[in-house]
C-alpha cells in the first residue's frame, strides 16, 4: 500500500508541471530577481565562473529546476536569455529520463554561449541538449578546467534535495524573444 501511494504521488510530481513548479516566478520583475540571485550564488560559490559570464555572446539562466523521478522521471525550468547585460527573451526547459532513478532536486542551471553561432541556434527556438552532454556541477573552482563544447558550456548550482540516477534522457528548450 505504501509503495503504491508513494508511486502515485510521485507521478503527480512528475506528470503535472503546476504540481511541482508552482512557486515558480510568474511576472517578468519576479523572474529578473531570481535569475540576479541565481547569478550571485553561482559566483560565490565559484569566482572563476564570472569569466564565463563575461566572455560568453549570451547565455541562459534558469534559476530554478525542479527534478524528480522513481524509474521514471522529469525537469523544468523556467528562465532568462542575457545577452550585454539585456535580458533579450525568456526560455523554459524540459527533461524525460528512464532508468535507475530516485528523489528529487531543485537546482539552477547555465548555459554559456560561446559566439552568436551557438547563441543564434539556441534562439531558433526548440534546441535540444543530448544525454551525452554533461553539466559541471558548480562547486569552488570547478570552471577553472571548464570549456566550451560545440560552442556550448552548462553549469549547474544544486540548490538541495538529494537524486540517486543512472539514467538516459535529455532536455529541451524553448525560447521567446521579448
Amino acid at each position: 500500500m505504501r509503495k503504491s501511494a508513494l508511486f502515485a504521488i510521485l507521478f503527480l510530481f512528475i506528470a503535472s508541471p503546476n504540481f511541482l513548479w508552482a512557486f515558480e516566478p510568474d511576472t517578468s520583475d519576479e523572474m529578473q530577481l531570481a535569475v540576479a540571485k541565481a547569478i550571485l550564488d553561482v559566483k560565490k560559490a565559484d569566482p572563476g565562473m564570472e569569466k564565463f559570464f563575461n566572455g560568453a555572446a549570451g547565455y541562459a539562466v534558469f534559476p530554478t529546476v525542479g527534478k524528480g523521478g522513481l524509474v521514471v522521471g522529469g525537469a523544468h525550468g523556467k528562465g532568462l536569455v542575457i545577452v550585454g547585460e539585456k535580458a533579450v527573451g525568456k526560455t523554459s526547459l524540459s527533461q524525460a529520463t528512464v532508468g535507475l532513478q530516485i528523489g528529487g532536486q531543485v537546482y539552477s542551471q547555465f548555459i554559456f554561449f560561446k559566439d552568436d553561432v551557438a547563441l543564434g541556434h539556441f534562439q531558433r527556438g526548440n534546441w535540444e541538449m543530448s544525454a551525452q552532454a554533461s553539466a559541471v556541477a558548480v562547486t569552488l573552482g570547478a570552471s577553472a578546467d571548464a570549456d566550451y563544447n560545440k560552442g556550448v558550456a552548462v553549469f549547474t548550482n544544486i540548490g538541495g534535495g538529494a537524486m540517486a540516477e543512472a539514467s538516459i534522457g535529455g532536455q529541451k528548450f524553448k525560447y521567446e524573444a521579448f
